[in-house]
């Protein structure tokens, strides 16, 4: 049992740091993580090493780091399953979806709540093939944090795929 007490150690402070990234996340706000910017990608690269330490110490040995690994799998494995189980967890966990646009309106409170420029919106809206903000119906920042952009003219839109060859017999 003292062989594995040190590794047990290690997993243990790994989920608290994780914990506490999470924690962190959620009270500091999150806007896009699917489209990180420079600083977000930099601060999140600085994160992790400033955590490390806390969570194997002096311990680098392989061993110590598939501890570390463990426990963080062990812990996100759960995170997981409760937040499939539980309605409640996934939006103290992963927050709610937030209306930006409604009907071409931008609304204030939503954009204050996730923390996003009108410019950052009028890039997003654009990048769903919709020219103003004015011609969205609908703008959504997902939990995920994908926005979603529904326009009225959406019908009109057409989808670009490429043909299949034609498949010609020759007798």
């Amino acid at each position: 049992m003292s062989l594995i007490l040190p590794y047990l150690i290690i997993a243990a402070k790994s989920v608290s740091i994780y914990l506490f990234i999470i924690l962190s996340i959620r009270l500091f706000g999150k806007k896009e993580l699917s489209q990180l910017s420079v600083t977000d990608l930099v601060f999140i690269l600085l994160i992790s090493n400033s955590v490390q330490n806390a969570m194997v110490g002096n311990d680098t040995t392989v061993p110590g780091g598939m501890a570390a690994a463990i426990g963080l799998f062990v812990c996100n494995y759960f995170f997981r399953l409760s937040i499939r189980r539980s309605k409640k967890f996934a939006n103290l966990i992963e927050g709610q979806k937030i209306i930006l646009v409604h009907e071409g309106t931008v609304l204030p409170d939503g954009m204050k709540k996730a923390q996003m420029s009108m410019d950052e919106l009028e890039m997003a809206v654009r990048e769903h093939g919709v020219d103003t903000v004015a011609d969205a119906s609908l703008v959504v920042l997902e939990v995920d944090g994908n926005i979603s952009v529904l326009s009225s003219n959406y019908s009109e839109k057409s989808i670009r795929r490429r043909k299949k060859p034609q498949l010609t017999h020759n007798p």
